[in-house]
């Protein structure tokens, strides 16, 4: 049994059904299918003049994805290697700058059940937070933050 063929139009419907998507993400998925006569830029544009492709929403849902496991600095360049606004990353790195501190902390006191004991420890810990893209201000404060049960 053949399948009929997906106009590019569903096509790019269905994957902005599942999820949010950046214009330079969709252009990359559709661009496969683009056959001769079809106007992608121009299926693009009418995306977004309807409302169903935009830049903010997919940047805001990256964040709200990625905040809990990953600090600024990798979240912010996975919205950069998205080609988005420079006015909406640095909206957005403001509001990440306010809850980066916290986040290291939560995301340290999940994955180690202990404060360091040597420093051996302390460096993988460091390490550890370091491959996530927190800054290292927020790598010293959340190392110093005492837990409640290690008191």
């Amino acid at each position: 049994m053949i399948k009929p063929k997906i106009s590019l139009k569903a096509r790019a419907l269905r994957y902005l059904s599942m999820r949010e998507h950046s214009r330079l993400e969709l252009t990359r998925k559709l661009s496969p299918y683009v056959e001769e006569g079809s106007d992608l830029d121009g299926l693009l544009n009418w995306l977004e003049q309807s409302k169903f492709l935009s830049d903010q929403r997919f940047s805001e849902a990256l964040v709200h994805k990625r905040q809990g496991r990953f600090g600024n600095q990798k979240i912010l360049a996975e919205l950069q290697s998205h080609n988005l606004n420079k006015e909406d990353l640095a909206e957005l790195k403001d509001e990440l700058q306010s809850t980066e501190m916290q986040r290291a902390v939560d995301v340290l006191w999940r994955k180690f059940s202990a404060a360091p004991a040597d420093h051996r420890e302390k460096a993988k810990q460091m390490q550890f937070l370091a491959q996530r893209g927190f800054s290292s201000r927020a790598i010293n404060h959340a190392l110093k933050m005492v837990r409640e049960d290690d008191e």
